[in-house]
C-alpha cells in the first residue's frame, strides 16, 4: 500500500491542478483507459505518466498502433484523386492535397486514430489556470530538408501566417475566435506560448494533424511551395506534377529516424473507380479512401486489405432558418423525421458507420451524452408537424455535388421529403462549382436554401460546433442564429474540466434536436485499401497517410 501510495505522490508530482484531475478521474474509475488516454494527452500527460497510472489502476499498458512487418526498402504506390488546387500550406482545402503535404511535412502534435495526442515536433503541452495560454516545448533535433534547424521563431512564422486574415488561411475556420494574429509568442529557442483569444480546453487539436494546414513551414516561407516543398518531414520531394502525380524520396536526416521505404509514389486520379481497377491490377499498393459506393469489388476480396477506422466524418444537411419554407423549425424537424438512418447506413455503407442524431457530436466523441433521446424516422409525426406549422408540402432545390455517396443519398432525401408532400429538385453539381469561393453570396454550399455538403474527421467537435452553427461562423449555410447556443458552444469550447464539458454536450444536443437547423444522418468509417503484402500504413479519417513505418513485401 504505501509502495502505491508513493507511486501516486510521484504521478502527481509537479502536475497542473487540470493534469491531476484527470488522474484522479481515472482512480475514481470514471475515465477508462480510452478516456483516460485521450483526456491525458489533451492537458499535456506524457504517455509514460499515463502508462505508469494505468498500471496503477490495473489497466493494460500502452500499445503500439501498428503491426510493424515487412522488409525495409523499395516504393510504395498511392493513389487518390487530384488535388483540387495548388498545394500551398496556407490554402489547401481538400483531402487530396493535405496527403500531399503531410508527406513532407510535420504537425507540432499528432491527432492519432483513437484521438490521442501525441507528440511531434512539439515534446509536451500544458494550459494556464483557465486555458487562456497554452505552452508548448520543442524538439531540439528538427531540421528541414535544406539542412536548417527548426526553431520557436519557425514555429511562430508558420502558426502567425495561418492565423493572419489577409493570407486567405484554410486554418481560419479554426483559428477564428481561438487564436489570432499577435497570439503566438517566441518564449525561447525551443519553447512558444499560444495566448488565446478566450478560454480553450481542447487547444492543442488546433495545431496537431486535424489542422492540416499547421505543417511547420521555414519562418522566410515566401510562397510558391510546390517547387521544393521544403519542410520536415520524412520524406523529400522529387518531383511533383499538378493534376499527375508527385514523388517522394526517404528523408535519412529524419529526426523521428529513417524511414523504411525509400520512395513514395503518389497517381492522381479523376474518380475512384479507375483507383479501384489499378489496385485490383496491381498498379498501386493503396487506395488513400475508398467508399462502398463504387468499389463493392474490394469488400470480402482476399487480393485487398481494408484499413477501417472509426471517424466522425459526416454529412450536413442544412435548411435555411431565416427565410423560405425552412424558417419554421417545425418544418426542419419534420424533415428529419423523414430519414429512417439505420435503413441509410446499411445501404450506403454496409453498415460501417453510426447513427447520427442531428448535432456535431458523434459517438466517438468522449464528451458526447449518450442519454440523449435519438431522433427516428416518423412520417406521422413529420405530417402533424407540417401541419401545425401551416402548410401541406412546398417545392424546393436541394443542392449538393457528385462526390462519393452524396448523389445516391440525395436521392433517397427527395424521395423521403416527398412523403410528407415536399416536392424536391436535385441540383448536383462538381465541387469547384458547388463550393465557389465558399463565402456567403458567391458559393452554392452557402447560399443554397436546402443543401448537403462533406464535413471531414476532427479529433474535437469544436470546428464542427462553430463554423456551421455559431451566429458568426465562417460556414453558417444554415443561417443559424441563437444567442443560448452560442453560450453554450463558449462554455464548451472553454471548458478544462471533463464534467463541464459533458454538461455542455448534453445541452447542446437537446437544444440542436429541437432547432435542427443541420441534419447529420450518419458520421460514417474511413476505409482506405491495400494490396495484402503491404504492411505499416497508418490512416487518418482526415485523410493523411503516414507512410515512415509503412513496408511492400
Amino acid at each position: 500500500m504505501f509502495r502505491t501510495i508513493s507511486n501516486l505522490a510521484a504521478l502527481r508530482f509537479g502536475r497542473t491542478d487540470v493534469q491531476n484531475h484527470v488522474i484522479d478521474e481515472l482512480l475514481a474509475g470514471r475515465l477508462d483507459r480510452r478516456s483516460f488516454l485521450r483526456h491525458g494527452s489533451r492537458v499535456g500527460l506524457s504517455m509514460a505518466l499515463m502508462a505508469a497510472a494505468m498500471k496503477t489502476v490495473g489497466f493494460d499498458p500502452i500499445g503500439s498502433a501498428l503491426a510493424q512487418s515487412g522488409t525495409p526498402g523499395g516504393t510504395i504506390r498511392v493513389a487518390l484523386i487530384a488535388p483540387s488546387g495548388i498545394i500551398d500550406p496556407v490554402t489547401v482545402a481538400d483531402q487530396y492535397g493535405l496527403l500531399v503535404l503531410q508527406q513532407v511535412g510535420d504537425f507540432l502534435v499528432l491527432d492519432g486514430p483513437d484521438l490521442v495526442l501525441q507528440p511531434m515536433l512539439a515534446t509536451e503541452w500544458s494550459p494556464n489556470d483557465d486555458g487562456t495560454v497554452w505552452t508548448f516545448k520543442l524538439r531540439d533535433d528538427v531540421k528541414f530538408h535544406d539542412g536548417r534547424t527548426m526553431t520557436a521563431d519557425d514555429v511562430v512564422a508558420s502558426i502567425e501566417r495561418l492565423a493572419d486574415p489577409d493570407n486567405g488561411s484554410n486554418a481560419l475556420s479554426a483559428f477564428k475566435g481561438v487564436l489570432s494574429k499577435g497570439g503566438t509568442k517566441k518564449v525561447d529557442d525551443h519553447t512558444v506560448a499560444f495566448h488565446l483569444d478566450a478560454p480553450n480546453g481542447n487547444f492543442p487539436y488546433y495545431l496537431s494533424s486535424d489542422n492540416y494546414n499547421a505543417i511547420i513551414l521555414p519562418a522566410d516561407y515566401a510562397g510558391n511551395f510546390e517547387a521544393e516543398m521544403n519542410a520536415t518531414g520524412p520524406f523529400k520531394l522529387e518531383k511533383y506534377t499538378p493534376k499527375v502525380g508527385a514523388t517522394f524520396v526517404k528523408n535519412p536526416d529524419y529526426w523521428g529516424g529513417e524511414p523504411k521505404l525509400d520512395r513514395v509514389e503518389l497517381s492522381f486520379y479523376a474518380d475512384q473507380q479507375p483507383q479501384v481497377l489499378a489496385l485490383l491490377g496491381g498498379q498501386v499498393d493503396v487506395v488513400q479512401q475508398v467508399t462502398v459506393q463504387g468499389s463493392q469489388s474490394l469488400f470480402n476480396n482476399p487480393a485487398v486489405k481494408i484499413l477501417e477506422l472509426r471517424s466522425n466524418a459526416h454529412r450536413q444537411i442544412h435548411m435555411k432558418c431565416q427565410s423560405g419554407p425552412f424558417a419554421d423549425k417545425r418544418v426542419r424537424q419534420a424533415m428529419a423525421l423523414t430519414l429512417d438512418r439505420p435503413r441509410l447506413i446499411q445501404g450506403l455503407f454496409r453498415g460501417m458507420a453510426d447513427i447520427g442524431n442531428d448535432s456535431p457530436f458523434a459517438p466517438v466523441f468522449p464528451s458526447t451524452d449518450p442519454t440523449v433521446e435519438q431522433r427516428a424516422k416518423n412520417i406521422e409525426k413529420a405530417k402533424q408537424l407540417m401541419a401545425e406549422a401551416g402548410t401541406s408540402g412546398f417545392d424546393t432545390t436541394f443542392t449538393t455535388m457528385s462526390i462519393q455517396e452524396l448523389p445516391a443519398l440525395a436521392s433517397l432525401i427527395k424521395n423521403a421529403a416527398a412523403e410528407i408532400g415536399i416536392n424536391v429538385t436535385l441540383k448536383i453539381e462538381d465541387p469547384g462549382a458547388y463550393y465557389g469561393s465558399a463565402v456567403p453570396g458567391k458559393s452554392d454550399w452557402l447560399d443554397s436554401e436546402f443543401g448537403m455538403t462533406d464535413y471531414g474527421h476532427r479529433g474535437i467537435p469544436n470546428v464542427f460546433l462553430t463554423a456551421p452553427l455559431k451566429s458568426d461562423g465562417t460556414w453558417n449555410g444554415a443561417n443559424f442564429q441563437n444567442a443560448e447556443y452560442d453560450k453554450l458552444v463558449e462554455a464548451y469550447v472553454a471548458a478544462l474540466d471533463l464534467d463541464a464539458q459533458k454538461d455542455a454536450a448534453g445541452k447542446i444536443q437537446r437544444l440542436l434536436l429541437d432547432e435542427t437547423p443541420i441534419i447529420f444522418p450518419y458520421f460514417y468509417n474511413w476505409l482506405t485499401a491495400t494490396a495484402p503484402n503491404v504492411a505499416g500504413v497508418q490512416p487518418t479519417a482526415m485523410g493523411q497517410l503516414f507512410l515512415k513505418d509503412a513496408t511492400v513485401g
